[in-house]
């Protein structure tokens, strides 16, 4: 590579991140390094570009502890963020993986639970991650295979929010070999990790199969133009959705209320999005549930019919759908009151003092006197928060035995209405 066409390469990746960062901007920006090609060059773009801005980068990198040297490659990116000025921080995943599910999937949420918490931290509301547009393509060929809806395909936003911080991928247009190319002509090494070639992984697997289909025709660039043109499709039919939901759709008693009969006459994919988007309000989930799973949901709720799905349960109460917890996912749910019972409500318990919080039940039920006047479904109220102290019923402020209790969401409606607009 000559000086000048290294040089050309450079200045169009800043352009790319000038593009991105065209916004008002934050005094602190986070950067997540893993010491990969991607997000080392990412740590030296920004840092290019932002020299002269009253902006100042702080980078963190993630030890999951899953493999011999991890620690030590950490300690490298702190050494070259040092090299730059830029202060760092290791986190590490003490926890580490559970015994069962899917052990990229859980160091992917343990990653994003510890950078966000260091964001939060340190007072950083907006965090840049690596990701490129061969990430990108990976990401739509995935979910092609998996028959994914609009919301699939559109693949990775370039900017969404998790627990309070900004997520931006500014580099998600760039590809791969350019910003290698970029670290070579600054003399940086990156770091390999040996599970980019563990064909065990469905993404390594499919990295491998991008570069046969690419002779079809169905290049990076192609399949980035996919997402991008399903993510336009996303935002105008989210669009739609915020407005029939908000036409019928209300809350009551921790749960998400739908009008049978406006419901019955939505088209298919406006009824799928409304109905996914209230479990994952209701459950905390973080993904939909599979897309054929939400089809016959969907289906039996028009029906006036009853199912479980995604930690939720559907049902029909006189003339509206309810989708409320399912009990199952909330029974061995305790904590001390004052603190978050299901990540969904805080509880005040006034002079009833220290006690237990956990689900109403069947049994707590029939201790509230008045639960009928609500006009709320058993189902419904059985599974909101109670406070109880060894054994003994005190109060149940959504089932209409306050007893001078209160219990709040940490959401709020118009906080789910907002959130069909950005997914």
């Amino acid at each position: 590579m000559t000086q000048q066409s290294a040089e050309s390469g450079r200045e169009a990746l800043l352009e790319i991140l000038r593009c991105q960062f065209h916004f008002a901007l934050p005094a602190r920006i986070g950067v997540a390094v893993s010491g990969g090609s991607d997000s080392l060059a990412l740590m030296h773009l920004l840092d290019e570009h932002f020299r002269d801005k009253p902006v100042e980068l702080m980078v963190a990198s993630v030890d999951h502890d899953l493999r011999p040297g991890s620690r030590q490659e950490a300690e490298q990116v702190a050494e070259l963020a040092a090299g730059l000025g830029l202060r760092h921080k290791i986190l590490t995943w003490a926890e580490g993986p559970s015994e069962v599910g899917n052990l990229q999937d859980q160091a992917r949420q343990a990653r994003y639970q510890l950078l966000t918490r260091w964001a939060r931290q340190n007072g950083i509301p907006l965090l840049a991650l690596g990701h490129t547009a061969d990430d990108q393509a990976e990401t739509v060929l995935m979910r092609l295979k998996r028959a994914a809806g609009v919301n699939g395909l559109a693949g990775i936003p370039q900017r969404r929010t998790q627990d309070g911080i900004s997520l931006i991928r500014p580099l998600l247009e760039a590809r791969r070999s350019s910003l290698r190319a970029y670290l070579e002509y600054r003399g940086v090494a990156w770091i390999e990790d040996p599970s980019n070639e563990d064909e065990r992984f469905e993404r390594i697997r499919t990295r491998k199969a991008l570069a046969l289909l690419d002779e079809l025709g169905l290049t990076v660039d192609v399949l980035g133009t996919v997402a991008q043109n399903m993510s336009k499709a996303r935002k105008a039919l989210g669009w739609y959705a915020f407005l029939e939901a908000r036409d019928m759709m209300r809350f009551d008693s921790g749960a998400i209320v739908i009008e049978l009969r406006k419901f019955r006459t939505l088209s298919d994919e406006i009824s799928h999005r409304l109905m996914s988007q209230a479990i994952l309000w209701i459950s905390g989930g973080q993904y939909p549930p599979r897309r054929q799973a939400m089809i016959d949901t969907v289906a039996l709720a028009q029906r006036g019919g009853s199912a479980t799905l995604g930690g939720c349960r559907i049902l029909r109460h006189k003339d509206d759908i309810w989708v409320c917890r399912e009990h199952a996912a909330v029974q061995e749910a305790t904590v001390s009151s004052g603190e978050l019972w299901d990540q969904r409500w805080r509880i005040f318990a006034g002079d009833i003092g220290v006690c237990d919080v956990r689900a109403l039940s069947v049994e707590g039920l029939k201790l509230c006197p008045d639960w009928r006047q609500l006009g709320a479904p058993a189902a419904a109220l059985e599974v909101t928060p109670a406070l109880w102290r060894e054994g003994e019923f005190l109060a149940a402020p959504l089932a209409g035995f306050a007893n001078g209790t209160t219990a709040e969401p940490i959401n709020s409606a118009e906080e789910f209405f907002a959130s069909l607009l950005s997914h």
